[in-house]
Order: C-alpha cells, then sequence, then structure tokens
C-alpha cells in the first residue's frame, strides 16, 4: 500500500527518474523515452527539431559479410537506414560530421543538430552535421521481427560496414551536384557511451573512410560483470548519501540474504516499503535499486538533468523524517535495523529508513498503483511469456541482445569484493540480470566479450581518435580512462582529456547563445568543447593537405 504525503513533498519528486541495476518488464513494455528528450518536453524552451530536420533512408546491405559463418543464412536483401542532416554552415571542402546514435532511435540525438557537439563543429569546420541510426533501433530494422534468429545481424561488425558503407553511397537532398562521399570528403564520426565506443571502432577499422573520430565515455572495453559501474558513485558521491545507501544496503541484505528462511521477518521488510505483493526478493531489492541509479542521469544543462540522485540523497540524508505518515512505521523500521545488525546505530538509521520508506513509496509504489497495475506487473523481470514476444514493435529486444550476446555490463551487486559494502543488494546476481537473456533469446552462456575487445579494449588508439571521459562517470571503468588503463598524453593528433566533475558525455550536449551564462556551460564543459573544435580544425587542416598532395600527384602522373 502506498503511502499518501505531503503535496510539496510529492512535486518535488515527481519529475524524478532514474535507472533500475536490472530492467523491469513494465519499463521494456513502455519503451525508452530519453531523458533529454523527456526534459526538453517539459520547458518547451526549444523547436522540435524533427520539425526542422527531415529523416531520409539510405538503402543498405542486411549482410556486409556472406563470408562468415555467424550470419547465417546470410541475406542479399538490403533496408533502410536512417539519417538526418543539417548543411546551414557547409563550405565547399568542409567534412561530414556523423553523429552515431547507438543504441537508441535517431530521434532524441536531433536536438545535437540544433546545439551541442556536433553543431558546434558543424559550425566551426564549414561542414555538414549528420545523425545516423543504428541498425536495429528507430526505424532501421533490417528483418521483419525481432526473433532470435533474426536477431542474427544485429552485431556491432555489422553496424560498423553500415557507417562505413553510408559515409561511401550517401547523396545529400539539395547537394546532389556534389561528391560529398569519402574518402574524397573528410568524414569525422562522432559518438557517446555505446556509441562512443562503435566511433572509435569505427575509426580503427575503417581508418580510409573516416577520417577523425571523437569517442565520448566510450565503453571500449566490455566487461560481463560490470559491477565497478557504481565504483564511481561510491567515490564521488556525496559522502552522507553514500553511507546511508551501503548500510540501508546492507541491513536489506542481511535480512535478504542471511535470514532467508525467516519469511516472517522477509515479508515485514517488503511490507515496510509498500512492496508486500512483489513476488520475488530479487525484484524487491532491484526496486531499491533505482535511486542510487540515478548518477548517471546528472547533467551540468539544468534542462537536461534528472533531479533524481539529489532528490534521493537529500531523502536519506536528511536530519528529520520527511514524510509524516511514517511516523506509524518507526517501530518497524528499528526492528527491522536491528534484524540487519545495525541495532547500535539504530538512532541515526531510522530517520534514514524511514525517510528511504517514504522515498520508495513516493517515487515507485504510489505511480505503480496509480496505472492501476500489480505490483510484480509493474516490477518484476520474471516473465517469460513476455519475453517470448518477438514481433517488429517489440523493439525492447534490441540492446539486451546486444549486451546478452557480446557486450555484458551487467551491474551486480554480488560481483562488489567482500570487504566492500555494495550500493545495490548482493542479491543482484549475474543470474537475475540474465533471466531477460535466457527467456528472451535462449542465451545461456556469458556474453563473447572478446569479440569487442578484440577492437582495442582499453588500449585502442589511433591517429585523430580523441577520448573524451568524465571524471565521476559510472562508466568510466570501461573507457580508456578507467584507473586500470594506461596512462596517456593528450595531443592534437590523440586527445585525451577527462572533463573534470562530470558524469556521461558531457560534451554532447550544449546551449544556444542566448542560454549561455557565466556558468553555464561549466567551464570544464566549455574548454573541452572548445579544444575539441580546435583539434577537429587542425584535422582539417591536415586533411587539406593530403587532398592537395593527392592533386598534385595526379597533374604530375598526367
Amino acid at each position: 500500500m502506498a503511502i499518501k504525503v505531503a503535496a510539496l513533498v510529492f512535486s518535488l519528486l515527481s519529475f524524478a527518474t532514474a535507472k533500475y541495476a536490472s530492467t523491469p518488464i513494465h519499463d521494456l513494455k513502455a519503451g525508452s523515452i530519453s531523458e533529454l528528450t523527456r526534459r526538453q518536453n517539459i520547458y518547451k524552451r526549444d523547436v522540435d527539431p524533427s520539425a526542422l530536420y527531415p529523416a531520409y533512408n539510405l538503402s543498405v546491405p542486411v549482410d556486409h559479410f556472406q563470408n562468415e559463418s555467424m550470419y547465417e543464412p546470410h541475406s542479399d536483401a538490403t533496408f533502410n537506414l536512417r539519417y538526418w542532416f543539417d548543411a546551414s554552415y557547409y563550405k565547399e571542402g568542409g567534412p561530414v560530421i556523423v553523429l552515431n546514435s547507438g543504441e537508441d532511435t535517431g530521434v532524441d540525438r536531433l536536438p545535437y543538430l540544433q546545439k551541442g557537439i556536433l553543431h558546434q563543429l558543424a559550425e566551426a569546420t564549414n561542414g555538414i552535421g549528420v545523425v545516423l541510426e543504428h541498425r536495429y533501433y528507430g526505424t532501421s530494422f533490417p528483418t521483419p521481427d525481432l526473433s532470435t534468429a533474426n536477431l542474427r545481424f544485429l552485431t556491432t561488425q555489422q553496424a560498423l560496414a553500415d557507417a562505413a558503407y553510408f559515409a561511401q553511397n550517401v547523396v545529400f537532398e539539395g547537394m546532389e551536384d556534389k561528391n560529398l562521399t569519402a574518402p574524397s570528403t573528410a568524414y569525422i564520426a562522432y559518438g557517446g557511451s555505446y556509441a562512443g565506443a562503435f566511433t572509435a571502432f569505427l575509426r580503427v577499422q575503417y581508418p580510409d573512410i573516416y577520417f577523425g573520430g571523437i569517442s565520448s565515455s566510450g565503453v571500449t572495453k566490455a566487461i560481463y560483470n560490470f559491477w565497478e559501474y557504481y565504483s564511481p558513485v561510491a567515490e564521488y558521491g556525496p559522502p552522507a548519501c553514500i553511507l546511508a545507501t551501503q548500510q540501508l544496503t546492507n541491513i536489506v541484505d542481511n535480512i535478504l540474504i542471511g535470514q532467508k528462511s525467516n519469511t516472517v521477518l522477509i515479508k515485514q521488510l517488503k511490507a515496510a516499503f509498500g512492496l508486500e505483493d512483489v513476488t520475488h526478493k530479487n525484484d524487491f531489492a532491484n526496486v531499491l535499486s533505482e535511486g542510487i541509479g540515478g548518477w548517471q542521469g546528472r547533467n551540468w544543462d539544468p534542462a537536461v538533468n534528472d533531479p533524481a540522485f539529489s532528490q534521493y540523497c537529500g531523502n536519506l540524508t536528511s536530519n528529520t523524517t520527511l514524510y509524516p505518515t511514517t511516523a506509524n512505521q518507526t517501530s518497524t523500521a528499528q526492528a527491522l535495523i536491528k534484524a540487519g545488525g545495525y541495532g547500535n546505530q539504530s538512532a541515526t538509521l531510522t530517520t534514514q529508513m524511514l525517510n528511504y520508506i517514504g522515498y520508495v513509496n513516493v517515487t515507485q509504489v504510489a505511480p505503480c498503483e496509480e496505472e492501476g497495475e500489480t505490483q510484480d506487473e509493474c516490477f518484476s523481470t520474471h516473465n517469460q511469456t513476455f519475453y517470448s514476444l518477438d514481433d517488429i514493435t517489440q523493439s525492447w529486444r534490441s540492446w539486451p541482445y546486444q549486451y546478452c550476446s557480446q557486450w555484458g555490463f551487467l551491474q551486480t551487486g554480488s560481483g562488489v569484493p567482500a570487504d566492500q559494502l555494495p550500493l545495490i543488494s548482493r542479491t543482484l546476481t549475474l543470474k537475475y540480470e540474465t533471466i531477460i537473456c535466457r527467456d528472451a533469446f535462449n542465451i545461456t552462456t556469458p556474453a563473447d566479450t572478446d569479440i569487442i575487445n578484440a577492437y582495442g579494449g582499453y588500449d585502442i588508439a589511433y591517429d585523430r581518435l580523441a577520448f573524451i571521459d568524465g571524471e565521476d562517470d559510472p562508466w568510466r571503468g570501461a573507457t580508456p580512462h578507467a584507473p586500470e588503463a594506461k596512462a596517456r598524453t593528450s595531443t592534437t593528433d590523440q586527445p585525451f582529456i577527462l572533463i573534470a566533475d562530470a558524469v556521461h558525455h558531457w560534451d554532447e550536449n550544449g546551449l544556444f547563445p542566448n542560454e549561455t551564462t557565466a556558468d553555464l556551460p561549466p567551464e570544464p564543459v566549455a574548454s573541452t568543447q572548445a579544444d575539441e573544435a580546435t583539434f577537429v580544425k587542425a584535422w582539417m587542416a591536415e586533411f587539406g593537405v593530403a587532398t592537395q598532395r593527392k592533386t598534385m600527384r595526379r597533374v604530375k602522373v598526367q
């Protein structure tokens, strides 16, 4: 049952969203609405970019690798790969800047044609800005359904070949008189997160087609059990919030795991949070992971920033009980704290536990009740019937197939070393996080991360390939800026920049000139974006020299 709370508290939380360690089926059904799109819809401050930039399609091969057995039976078909472009700043000799949209519909990347790094680079270089959709996302589907058999063409290798084919064959509407294909025109790629790794791989695999690339928060090292996702949160998050989360999570685990046969106590724990009807213990613990998962959604731009993490921490670290109606649960909270092994800290943890309960009720339990669904319908990841759906409308299947088959990145609590207190429950195990792999795709073995890491992993490097990462990014441990990776020196030819205090590809979004202030963008972001424009212009000067030499050689031959 949801706790009724003061309207003020609810209004503070109503726009907050975050991420679970494992995505519940309810959220898969709803589809992914990007936080960028959602918050821009809330603020209504920008012209809808989809009204400014029409979509185009290029027919590309479904199967670029007819000799590789993993794609059998092979296909000779083609499909429409969607893209958008803006040639407002183009001048003869300018590059084509391709923003790879990654594991999302390309529509959600269109704001970057208006402002942000794609717009900035196109303007700085007199280039054409392009948003290129990834196969099996948005409308760029090569197959009539998303059955496991038809998902065999969903690999990073095939998608890289798509991007190369695009650069060699695209003809931009209204510019049919110009040869704007590679290699006669410089193609510079950009991507963030998965698309950042994709961009790095693209530069290395197709160096004669893509002249340069910028990998922002590029997760170039595929890691199957990526429990380290929460390590930067623990290191850079507010200490009081981190400690409270660790202790409260440990209390939960000491009950769910340490007293797993005590069904009465476990039922009492679930009921305290208003989640008594969640059948599985791991689903219950997964709901509790949502608040700390908001760290990645932080952004320097208030209109893009997700306030969920700050609100979560504000609740847990408050010295006063924020939800008056939880006062009657004081004795229950104290009993749970004692049962969880923290009875000697009850004076401090009782208020934190009560606020935790209130927060979960407001952000999770109450919205579920309002939708008229059962708690298992809202929060469970156990549903073989749902996972068997594979028609073309089940677009949720695309990214799970990629991480189940090749990428990994399962964010477990069980993987955290025994001498550390995790930020999410240890009941969130590899077995739990791979339910979707087994039930949706019949993938019963670990992801083949060797396929991805063969591109270079932490050590990937190439001329005119930049790595831009965030100091506080939870994904940093999978990037070339990981603590485990070799130190590098940043140069114009191989830029290597770590943005102070930044989270996930903070250089990608931007502001209109009339929106900038003394503090926005913050100096580390503004200087990084300026550096990116500077080194890309240097790369273009290099391209111009190389083009001149080729022309002179042709003249001599004649």
